[in-house]
């Protein structure tokens, strides 16, 4: 799902810059310190999930765990997933500085989308199949919202040029979408039955 360097024009760089710089802040605003820990094991969760990935013309294809990310964190995904994404840039040149911006907005943006639809559905109390729900659609809105927008980007930033692109993107992400989802289903599952209590740390609604 990283967007590689260099195939932005600055115009689109810039919006999408200061767009991610905006979420981020808001981010850190509503951080708070019991929720560090979560915060940083989503990082470093998806941190880990995107290292091994496919090259896919001007992306990549990878799990990416955004939907149970932006579940659990809310708007402190942008940050969160800031850090993830500059270590990647850092220690595997994954993406690029420039495009930093477009790729925390695709990922983050469609995490905290599956965040404000389904975050009722998660409670210590809730159904087994209620979780299932959330586990599947977490991963579905999170793949589905980040192609979304990255197709956006593309698109305003290139047109027609990146359709090809943009549809070899839909087509290799349909397994990611099973495997993403299976993994938040049983990560959600696992908690209500080892520590309900950290199914607690949804935010609540403000």
């Amino acid at each position: 799902m990283h967007l590689s360097e260099g195939i932005l024009h600055l115009p689109t760089l810039l919006v999408t810059n200061v767009v991610a710089l905006g979420a981020v802040w808001i981010g850190l605003r509503r951080l708070q310190d019991d929720k560090l820990p979560l915060s940083a094991l989503f990082a470093a969760a998806f941190f880990v999930a995107s290292t091994i990935h496919i090259p896919i013309g001007v992306g990549s294809v990878h799990l990416i765990l955004n939907g149970m990310a932006g579940l659990f964190l809310g708007w402190t995904v942008f940050p969160a997933f800031l850090i993830a994404l500059l270590l990647q840039v850092l220690f595997f040149s994954f993406g690029g500085f420039a495009v930093l911006g477009a790729n925390l907005c695709s990922m983050s943006g469609a995490a905290l989308l599956a965040h404000y639809i389904l975050r009722h559905f998660i409670s210590p109390t809730a159904s087994k199949y209620k979780l299932i729900f959330a586990g599947i659609s977490s991963a579905l809105i999170g793949i589905i919202g980040a192609l979304l927008i990255t197709a956006t980007i593309l698109y305003a930033d290139g047109g027609k040029q990146y359709l090809e692109v943009i549809y070899l993107l839909f087509i290799s992400h349909l397994p990611v979408m099973v495997v993403d989802a299976l993994i938040s289903c049983g990560v959600i599952l696992l908690l209500q039955k080892m520590q309900p209590e950290m199914l607690n740390l949804v935010p609540n609604k403000k």
